[in-house]
Parts: C-alpha cells; structure tokens; sequence
C-alpha cells in the first residue's frame, strides 16, 4: 500500500476570466517511508500539491489515496480525521496560535486527541529541545523570532507521531545551523521510525536530503530521479 497515490490530478485556478493549471493531470506514488523533495519555481505547483495530499485543498479531477484512504470518498469528518491521526503539517505561515505558548501549541494537536496531560506535556518538551527550544516553551509567538517560530512548527508536526509530515519550505526562515539541525532531525525520523516525508523546497541543501527529488513546472511533474542523500554542510 502506497503512503500517497495520485492518479490524473487536476486543479484549477480562477484568476478573473483566466483559469490557470494548479495542477495538470499529476500521477505520482510515494510509498512509506520515503523522504522525497518537491522542487520547481514559485507557482510551479508545489504547494498545491501538498495542499491535495493533506486534503487541505480537493483536486478538480483524479483520484488522491493516503494511507489506502480514497480522500474523495471521505466526509468532512473523515478528512479531519485522517488529518488529526496520520498527518503532520509544517506551513510557511506557521498557522502558530498566538494566546498559546510554544509548549501550548506543539501540545495541541495532541490534546485534541486525547493524550493525558502529563504525557502531551513531557513530549512537546522533548520535541522542542530537539529543535533547539529549550528554555524557551513559555514564550508565545510573538515573543519569538521568525525562525523560532518556524521550529514550534515543526515541533508541533512531529510531537504527535504521524505517518505522513507533510513540509512547505521548512528551513526558509532558519539560519545554516537551525536548518541543518532540523533537516537531520528529519532524516533520523525517517531512518529510525519510518515516517514518510514530502517536502516542498527551494533549498538545494535540504534537496540534498531526499531519497527521491519530483521536479515541477507548470502544474505538471516533469521529473522522477531517485539520488544519494547527503546531509547539509554547516560552515
């Protein structure tokens, strides 16, 4: 079973009296355990794409599987469902919730799914220590930086275990060594626990990560190329 199957993808945007290809009949199969980069310029459809597969955003046309699940064939419930239990996000906007502490809001996708107090507490410290937070799980966002502020993202993302982390320019606001940092922190998720991971970059050093790299123009993949890790160089 695939980790995300997309078969025919088809999205379109309304731009005044100009409909313009979001995505243009995109056929992609990623199984699980896969770290795989998304690259292309601005407006090639990267975005859109993990949009899809977050069921964040519903295709015009085609069919998206995650996890064996039909997302078409899913209610609004369900699609929520799969997104609490099997999906972590990082979004560009970080989405962050203000009155909450950094620790509040790595815990909250955990609290909304039941996990004791106690527990959701002790992992979200664990989380942002590993992303370089520690000391700083009282502050809210904007009482930290840019960059801080993109890490408890990330932390939030990954604090509650998910299969599938999904990833919109996860280093794009983080110096050389907070994004190596948190590029390696990836890379041991997915060596050691088998999380799948799809991330949209412009970054050629977190490309370098990927086991796989899709490149994108126009709304459609127009490369497939498996390649060799490396991991980013920190000067």
């Amino acid at each position: 079973m695939s980790a995300v199957q997309c078969r025919e993808v088809s999205r379109i945007f309304q731009q005044g009296e100009t409909r313009v290809p979001g995505l243009d009949r995109v056929s992609v199969s990623i199984a699980p355990g896969e770290f795989v980069c998304l690259s292309g310029p601005s407006g090639s459809g990267k975005t859109t794409l993990l949009n899809v597969i977050g069921a964040l955003d519903t295709p015009d046309s085609g069919e998206v599987c995650v996890a064996g699940e039909q997302l078409g064939r899913l209610s609004k419930a369900q699609l929520a469902e799969l997104r609490l239990r099997r999906i972590g996000f990082v979004f560009q906007a970080y989405n962050l919730i203000p009155v909450l502490t950094a620790r509040e809001n790595v815990e909250f996708v955990m609290q909304v799914q039941g996990v004791a107090a106690a527990q959701r507490h002790a992992i979200a410290d664990e989380v942002l220590h590993a992303v370089g937070l520690q000391g700083l799980e009282e502050r809210r966002p904007a009482q930290l930086s840019g960059g801080q502020q993109q890490r408890v993202a990330v932390a939030r993302a990954i604090a509650s275990k998910p299969a599938l982390v999904l990833a919109d320019e996860p280093t794009a606001n983080l110096d050389s060594h907070s994004a190596a940092r948190l590029m390696d922190l990836f890379e041991q998720l997915n060596s050691e626990r088998g999380v799948t991971f799809v991330i949209a970059t412009h970054d050629t050093r977190v490309m370098g990560y990927a086991r796989r790299l899709l490149h994108l123009r126009d709304g459609q993949v127009i490369s497939d190329q498996p390649q060799e890790p490396r991991r980013m160089a920190v000067e």
